[in-house]
């Protein structure tokens, strides 16, 4: 990776100097997106994948074909083993029995039959070894379904949790997790909540200021977009 070019989770676990062993991303969508992808190049840390749509699986093999440090599970994480219904609305992948997704509520799209496929699913304990140290979670929706079903309990994790008018449909449920598994909020940014498990690292006080302006900021946002929808146009149709 070219410096300076490092995603914000990499450049933020190398200032506290963890020691990493296993990363595992769940829901990558394209390689060179991935939130992993500097822990992978740069560190040739050992990773695990775990994407279920035929087209990223394509891409992710001729990506990283050269890195035997990576694991591809062409998989979407659920709550059963078998088959899954997932829709694909441009770089939103979703389980489309969810009560919402970003797409559905940001983008106020209304699913069409033509986007719908099917994948294999698995629930994630039977993904996860136990050894995962960080990790980065981004299934449109469906975060609890990982989450739920970890029997590794990473260092650090990163988990898709807001965005705009969205607030992920299990908030509750994975915030209470966290909260009873001994993790607490490291920082976060316009769509995610990166957690640390406690006495992982110290944590700064500028670290919680920024943690505290950044909360403000999501609520004032999402409580923004909420208004707007209200007064809209469309709205009063």
């Amino acid at each position: 990776m070219r410096p300076g070019t490092e995603k914000k989770l990499y450049k933020k676990v190398q200032e506290k100097k963890v020691a990493l062993h296993h990363i595992c991303e769940v829901g990558v969508w394209l390689p060179e997106m991935s939130n992993v992808l500097d822990f992978i190049v740069s560190e040739k840390i050992r990773t695990t994948l775990v994407e279920p749509d035929p087209k990223s699986i394509a891409a992710i093999h001729a990506y990283f074909r050269d890195y035997p440090n990576v694991q591809l599970l062409p998989y979407a994480a659920f709550d059963h083993h078998g088959v899954l219904e997932l829709v694909q609305r441009n770089a939103s992948t979703f389980v489309s029995t969810l009560p919402y997704s970003p797409a559905l509520v940001n983008d106020n799209y209304h699913i069409q039959q033509e986007d719908r496929f099917t994948v294999e699913c698995r629930r994630f304990d039977e993904l996860d070894d136990g050894t995962i140290s960080l990790l980065s979670v981004d299934t449109e929706g469906s975060e609890w379904y990982v989450i739920q079903y970890l029997k590794s309990r990473p260092l650090v994790i990163s988990v898709e949790m807001h965005g705009k008018s969205y607030l992920n449909p299990y908030y509750a449920e994975i915030a209470g997790w966290m909260a009873r598994e001994g993790y607490a909020k490291w920082y976060m940014d316009k769509t995610d909540i990166v957690y640390f498990r406690k006495g992982a690292f110290p944590i700064t006080g500028a670290e919680k200021l920024q943690l505290s302006l950044m909360a403000a900021f999501v609520r004032f946002r999402r409580a923004r977009k909420q208004i707007g929808k209200l007064f809209s146009p469309k709205a009063g149709k």
